[in-house]
């Protein structure tokens, strides 16, 4: 279930400040937010693309669904950060699909609407380049570590993944399933459990249900490493 929200007129997007008056008053005549409830579907990978996406609030998990249903967890978006451009600019169907970890509110931009201000900003322009690189790169790492690395440096990977990159905090506590993270980390539910019982029965962590504790840094990034 998701609420539409009457704060389309309030909307801020991602690098606002490229945007002039006027491009930001054309943007919040054509977007509206919406609220997402957990583990609420976004979109759906291999259905049209509509409208270009950000994260206002919350977590969303971005995930592809492969052979016998088989989900591959991409990656967890941010307040923020723009969902789907991959899928927006180089194709017209979504190649992911998206859900709400936790309740978050989406905004949701005209595409014509943000396609005119690229072509008419090109500093903005520029900044959407280099997300898309990013994200690219991102998932091409993603796909070298799930190939080459061994289980601890995939479930080190994950720690860190949170630590850095989500939380930026040594403590936090997981916003997934464990079947999730085992399908953020590339491998089965029972060896992510079996692996990060022996990260805890190592001393490298502290773990109680959720919540973790990073005890050596040191070693989380050279099992990552090493992989």
């Amino acid at each position: 279930m998701f609420n539409e929200n009457d704060g389309g007129n309030n909307i801020v997007i991602p690098f606002q400040h490229c945007l002039m008056s006027s491009e930001i008053e054309e943007i919040r005549d054509n977007s509206n937010i919406v609220t997402h409830y957990k583990r609420d579907l976004i979109f759906r990978q291999n259905t049209m693309t509509s409208h270009i996406m950000f994260v206002k609030s919350g977590f969303v998990k971005v995930f592809k669904s492969g052979k016998n249903r088989r989900a591959s967890c991409l990656k967890i978006a941010t307040p923020g950060e723009f969902l789907g451009l991959l899928s927006v600019f180089g194709n017209q169907t979504h190649q992911f699909s998206a859900s709400a970890v936790e309740s978050c509110d989406i905004g949701y931009i005209n595409i014509n609407t943000f396609n005119n201000i690229i072509r008419k900003n090109s500093e903005f322009a520029l900044h959407m380049i280099q997300i898309l690189s990013k994200e690219g790169l991102f998932i091409l790492d993603k796909f070298l570590s799930h190939s080459h690395k061994q289980l601890p440096g995939k479930i080190a990977d994950v720690i860190l993944y949170f630590s850095e990159k989500i939380f930026n905090n040594e403590e936090f506590d997981f916003p997934l399933t464990r079947r999730e993270l085992a399908e953020l980390a590339g491998t089965t539910k029972e060896s992510f459990i079996r692996t990060l019982a022996e990260f805890k029965n190592d001393k490298i962590i502290l773990l109680e249900g959720t919540h973790v504790k990073i005890n050596s840094m040191k070693i989380i990034h050279t099992l990552s490493e090493l992989g």
